[in-house]
């Protein structure tokens, strides 16, 4: 965690320096960066309780929904994140060569002319994406209506800081805003597809593990045939939710632990194969007790409530595998 620290302080360290050269002997070095702070989180607040009517109901839904539960932890993980940024912040502040004085005029760039014309276009989609939930809200799902809300969220979240901060201030803190999208669940159509096509892959992941284990089977479709019982490899047990829940883990464990964008992208695309082998292992282990226990192990707990239990084993592989990839990285350095 000190190496991403560092990471962010040298990150910000340039930002630090050049707003202390623009600020003049008219106020403090502070002022102006905390008075734009304080926009922003006023900012931020009008607009959460503006759009209360539909983030309420939001996280209600993400709470009883398997697939989506995960949202409810989105503004934890995005406040911890921007708390240790703004912790970085401070002491770059506190460590701010003294301003030599000037002629009396404030001034504190943004960082770049681009900022408000990004923050506008960012605006402007985030409002269409609102617009089209509210206009189709009729006609779309929960779950897409939903979607719809998230995205416009975090966009205008993302457009204020723009505006208001900078866009500068906002690509230091590109992981954290951009982390605020998975606060909008996956859309039915995106779910319908990614599930069957884990479903499938999750089958000849079966099919091959049966055939190492020297298991006599028989495949039709998703189904096997096994010595005194048929085996379905059906939509539940394609680990959509694990899966997905795997994938934000990755992202985050490549941000806080990893520099190197080829050794992110390593880990984050490790994370299909491993839910794919960790599906098939599962139905490896219930079809071999079935054969060799009886067919009565199809209703065990190992069946009915060992989700967790296998997820937990994916993430051994996973963690090792960032291990790996960090002391790369510390060797190279």
């Amino acid at each position: 965690m000190d190496r991403n620290h560092d990471r962010i302080a040298e990150q910000l360290g340039s930002e630090f320096q050049e707003e202390a050269e623009a600020v003049t002997a008219a106020g403090s070095f502070s002022t102006c960066p905390r008075r734009r702070s304080r926009m922003f989180v006023w900012y931020a607040a009008v607009l959460t309780a503006g759009l209360a009517v539909f983030l309420v109901p939001l996280f209600r839904y993400a709470a009883n929904n398997e697939l989506h539960s995960h949202i409810v932890l989105v503004p934890f993980i995005v406040g911890y994140l921007l708390s240790t940024m703004f912790n970085e912040v401070a002491q770059g502040a506190a460590a701010a060569p003294a301003v030599s004085p000037g002629d009396g005029r404030l001034s504190l760039r943004r960082g770049g002319r681009w900022s408000l014309p990004l923050a506008g276009l960012l605006g402007l989609a985030s409002c269409c994406f609102l617009g089209f939930a509210l206009a189709g809200q009729g006609g779309l799902s929960q779950n897409d209506f939903f979607a719809l809300i998230g995205v416009a969220y975090a966009g205008l979240i993302g457009a204020g800081g723009l505006a208001i901060m900078g866009s500068r201030w906002m690509k230091a803190r590109a992981f954290p805003f951009a982390f605020l999208l998975f606060l909008a669940p996956l859309p039915d159509a995106a779910v319908f597809h990614f599930e069957n096509w884990l479903m499938a892959k999750s089958a000849d992941a079966v099919e091959m593990m049966f055939k190492l284990a020297g298991t006599p089977t028989f495949r039709q479709g998703q189904v096997f045939v096994l010595p005194g019982i048929d085996l379905e490899v059906a939509r539940e047990c394609s680990g959509i939710r694990s899966t997905w829940v795997l994938l934000i883990t990755s992202l985050l464990a490549s941000y806080l632990f990893l520099q190197n964008p080829w050794r992110r992208a390593v880990l984050v695309a490790a994370v299909i194969p491993l839910g794919i082998l960790r599906n098939g292992f599962r139905v490896l282990v219930i079809g071999l007790l079935c054969v060799h226990e009886g067919p009565h192990m199809i209703d065990s707990i190992v069946h009915k409530r060992g989700g967790p239990f296998f997820f937990a084993l994916s993430l051994i592989p996973l963690f090792l595998l960032a291990w790996w990839l960090r002391r790369k990285e510390v060797k190279v350095k």
